[in-house]
């Protein structure tokens, strides 16, 4: 499964990643209000993942505050392709759109 939480209520912050397809671009955010932030995306309101046709959430996780979920981002933005691959493979192998997971 795709969510990593550890007490659901009190969750406010998540990063996530989104791809175009199974092996295809990535984008990598940080957001208080994923539902939202997703529907942004896939009205095209971001450039990049307008260019690069990014609409599948395929990876997330929810954090408790701002330092922490900025800090994760961060890191996983520092990633090399092949490892947020594995995290998104390890979690979601099929690659498939895990909106409805979204709690809340």
């Amino acid at each position: 499964m795709a969510i990593i939480s550890r007490q659901p209520s009190r969750m406010t912050h998540f990063v996530y990643i989104m791809a175009s397809r199974p092996g295809g671009a990535l984008y990598t955010g940080r957001t208080r209000n994923l539902r939202n932030r997703i529907e942004a995306h896939r009205a095209r309101l971001s450039q990049h993942t307008a260019r690069y046709r990014i609409k599948t959430l395929v990876w997330f996780e929810a954090h408790e505050d701002f330092e922490t979920s900025l800090r994760r981002e961060r890191a996983i933005k520092k990633w090399r392709r092949g490892w947020k691959i594995a995290l998104i493979t390890e979690n979601n192998p099929g690659w498939q759109d895990v909106t409805a997971h979204i709690p809340g």
